[in-house]
């Protein structure tokens, strides 16, 4: 049997997902997106399936030449007719937060308010119609990173005045209204085959951007976590998670948007508008962890049901061919 392709440059987060592969017997081979090579002319790779965990944060690990490059590979194994978990279209959404915004308006789904700008000197401007406070988000970000929030036109433009203002690897950045998350925390929600996995409340102190779940130390209860999925060098940053059933709207509609944008494996971010009650979704993660201490924290390992669907992906090609 051909292996599994396992593209990904993080050292640390995957190794659960290569666990539950090496307690099935699973044949699998792990692939480094920033540092790779192919042929145009070559034939068929020979993987049985290719599994994306590219990440867009790998810029802040070094590895921005991987984000564009894989782009270019995933194509190249969807024309030679290779089942890509995660995706061409998939990664299109995972690196453009503009083109996960623009399928939310198209499929009716509430997001905060936002502007598309490519120059800093467009960002004043783009905050008209917008209520205060806001936040310039890198549109290829990843872990929190490249977001800044702001109380005023007047902290804009000393923040561009003292170049501090960071576009990202695209130069692409959206202008966004800031939520005031309604009781403290936001909702994620895993998905596994288009379908709803599971669901957590981080709560967080609304100043904070990166919500990764693997790097969640408690529960609400105080329970430690033993953070396994996560970075070595993860920072400790308070953060407390429990286990939440969204409701049956909201799970359709993230459904729906992982569906339309081709995600296999997914987690999509929402929060109550403290303002007004309404609910806006407004991260789309391909590259999702799941949460830290899964067991305790939701009652059973979504790693195994992972290497399960893989596995069931496996068969299949296997199958057809």
């Amino acid at each position: 049997m051909q292996p599994i392709g396992i593209f990904h440059e993080h050292p640390d987060w995957f190794k659960p997902l290569f666990a539950g592969l090496d307690k099935k017997g699973l044949p699998y081979t792990s692939i480094n997106p920033t540092q790779h090579r192919f042929a145009i002319e070559e034939g068929k790779p020979e993987f049985s399936l290719f599994f994306n965990r590219m990440s867009p944060s790998a810029y802040l690990r070094d590895g921005i030449q991987g984000t564009f490059y894989t782009l270019n590979y995933l194509k190249h194994l969807e024309n030679h007719g290779i089942r890509v978990i995660n995706g061409y279209k998939a990664f299109t959404y995972e690196t453009s937060k503009a083109l996960q915004m623009i399928l939310m308006q198209k499929l009716g789904i509430k997001y905060p308010k936002s502007r598309v700008v490519n120059h800093v000197s467009q960002i004043e401007a783009a905050t008209e119609g917008l209520r205060f406070p806001i936040v310039v988000k890198a549109n290829i970000g990843g872990s929190g990173a490249g977001i800044e929030k702001f109380n005023s036109v007047a902290e804009i433009r000393e923040a561009i005045s003292n170049n501090q203002i960071d576009f990202g690897v695209d130069h692409t950045a959206l202008v966004q209204e800031f939520i005031p998350a309604r009781g403290g925390y936001i909702t994620r929600v895993e998905t596994l085959g288009g379908k709803y996995l599971y669901a957590i409340r981080v709560y967080t102190n609304g100043e904070s951007f990166n919500l990764c779940p693997a790097d969640i130390c408690q529960t609400t209860t105080g329970q430690d976590l033993v953070r396994n999925a996560c970075a070595l060098d993860a920072p400790k940053n308070g953060l407390k998670v429990e286990a939440y059933t969204p409701p049956a709207e909201v799970i359709q509609n993230i459904e729906t948007l992982v569906q339309q944008s081709g995600i296999d494996v997914g987690g999509i971010e929402y929060m109550v508008d403290d303002r007004d009650g309404e609910i806006y979704y407004y991260d789309v993660n391909a590259l999702s962890n799941f949460v830290a201490d899964a067991v305790n924290v939701i009652g059973f390992n979504p790693h195994e049901r992972l290497v399960e669907f893989l596995e069931q992906q496996l068969v299949q090609e296997t199958a057809v061919v």
